[in-house]
């Protein structure tokens, strides 16, 4: 059968508005856990699976995608279908966790709201994006409606994260792996590297789009969703009113 219940974990200091489109869209109960209270992701995930139901789908958007493969390690039996978008499977590396600190040290000291507009459009947007005003706002409101005790816990998860890549071959739920084809933070090798390696994935390369692909490309990533959402998890197929769709604008 398809999914029954779908749980949407944001990105890095993103909440439900990163979803927006995709709950509007997606018509099978969806909830967007809160996932500014853990410093680990160990903690943030039983916090999930504790309030999650019984059996769900899960979409997980960059630290989302982290934290869906923690969920996987532990309980994988409760996961019907998973798609990881604009993520990483590796540890962070020493530069990179480096560089967190020195953020970390930025914000907690008043520049959140600096560090958040000088990194948005460079970072986070396909070049096509990157005078959107209206979704420039949401993306700058979200990361100052979480704060900087948000930002500390949550660049401290990402600093002493696990390692993904062992725990990809084990992953047998239908699976669908989508980036940004302008994506520089998780870029499109990664994603690659993730499809190859989990036994049933499907990889979407969205054009014009950069890290933030359910915002920039929502209709596509909404799309996408739903098609791996119709899947029979026993099966991998799709069930009979999904046949033969396909995303305009997207590469598998």
């Amino acid at each position: 059968m398809a999914a029954e219940n779908v749980l949407l974990l944001p990105g890095m200091m993103c909440d439900a508005r990163m979803w927006a489109h995709q709950i509007q869209a997606i018509e099978i109960p969806v909830s967007v856990p809160d996932l500014s209270v853990h410093d680990n992701f160990v903690d943030m995930a039983a916090s999930v699976l504790a309030n999650a139901p019984d059996r769900f789908a899960v979409a997980g958007l960059s630290m989302g995608g982290i934290l869906a493969l923690e969920i996987w390690r532990q309980s994988p039996g409760r996961i019907t279908h998973m798609a990881l978008l604009d993520t990483n499977p590796f540890a962070d590396s020493p530069d990179r966790q480096s560089l967190r600190l020195q953020q970390i040290e930025q914000v907690l000291a008043g520049g959140l709201r600096k560090l958040a507009v000088d990194s948005l459009k460079p970072l986070y947007l396909a070049e096509s994006n990157r005078d959107d005003e209206a979704l420039l706002n949401v993306i700058l409101d979200m990361a100052l409606d979480l704060g900087p005790d948000t930002f500390r816990r949550q660049s401290l998860a990402l600093l002493n994260r696990a390692d993904s890549v062992e725990t990809l071959t084990f992953i047998n739920c239908p699976v669908s792996v989508i980036c940004g084809s302008e994506d520089t933070l998780c870029p499109v090798g990664y994603h690659e590297y993730m499809a190859n390696r989990i036994p049933d994935a499907e990889l979407t390369v969205i054009d014009d789009c950069g890290h933030l692909s359910s915002m920039e490309q929502a209709n596509i990533v909404s799309n996408e969703l739903l098609r791996l959402f119709a899947r029979d998890p026993k099966t991998g197929n799709l069930h009979a009113n999904q046949q033969g769709q396909n995303s305009n604008n997207a590469r598998r």
